[in-house]
This record gives C-alpha cells, structure tokens and sequence, in this order.
C-alpha cells in the first residue's frame, strides 16, 4: 500500500516486487553452489537481500519512469530513463558486491555467521541486477500496453458513515 500511494498507481509496485523472485533465486544458487546450508544467517541475508534488491534497483529504475511517463509515450520514457540509470544500478550492484566479498572468504572465528549472509547477498544481488535490468522495463512496458497503468490510487476519497 505504501509503494502505491509512492507511485500513484498499483502497477508499478508489482514491477518494483517482480525484482524480489530473482534475488531470492540467485541466494538459493548462491548457497548450493558454495555447499552452505540453509541456516538462520542464510535467511537473514535473505531478508537483508530483499531490502537491498526492492530499495536500489528497483526503485531507481521505476522513478524516473513514472515522472517522465506522465507526459511522455512510454517507449520514449523507457527509452530516455532506463539509459540514465544504468550507471547508478551499476555501480550500487558492484559496491554491494564487493563489499560482500570479504565476510564471503572469511575463514577465521566466527565466519559461520557471516559467511553466509555474504554470500546470499552476492549471488541474490548478481543475478536480481542482470534480470531486473530486462525484466522491470518489459513489465512497465506491457502494462501501458494492456491499458491496466489507468488504475489510480484514490487516497482523498472519504467513506460514508
């Protein structure tokens, strides 16, 4: 409800939570292929994921998209906001990324708590930047298609005693 009053319109909160699968998906690859078990620091990372992942990439690639749509065709919104973000998502992946690296080879006392949270943030951030980068854009794209972006959030309107 706080995503849709944000951007005046329920689809763009479902383009902004679509990034959420991708990110969980790459931390269960992540584990498996480091051979780290599913344990509570796993899934703390998980939840540390999710709000990195629904926060900066998302939400950097829906803003510029929903202000410029409003008075522009969404191909061309798309075509003018997506370039000018790349850079941002870019660079927040990589330093996520890199700052992750070092509790990831962690091998002295107490990295069986830090490791694995390290390495579900790599692998949840990796592979929810390459399919958010795709995915978010043709989302916002087939929902102007269908004509369902009309749908407002209505917040003034009073309910009758």
């Amino acid at each position: 409800m706080v995503l849709g009053a944000q951007f005046n319109s329920f689809i763009h909160p479902v383009a902004v939570l679509l990034a959420l699968p991708f990110s969980v998906t790459g931390a269960f690859f992540a584990l498996w292929m480091t051979g780290i078990s599913l344990n509570i620091y796993s899934m703390i990372g998980v939840l540390l994921l999710m709000g990195i992942v629904k926060k900066i990439r998302s939400y950097l690639l829906i803003s510029p998209i929903t202000k410029r749509a409003e008075g522009m065709v969404v191909h061309d919104a798309l075509m003018s906001a997506c370039p000018l973000r790349l850079r941002p998502i870019l660079m927040t992946s990589i330093a996520t990324v890199v700052a992750a690296i070092p509790p990831a080879i962690a091998l002295g006392p107490g990295a069986e708590t830090t490791r694995p949270m390290a390495v579900v943030t790599i692998g949840g951030v990796l592979v929810s930047t390459l399919l958010t980068l795709i995915v978010v854009p043709a989302r916002i794209r087939f929902c102007h298609d269908l004509k369902i972006v009309n749908t407002k959030v209505r917040l003034t309107r009073r309910l009758r005693v």
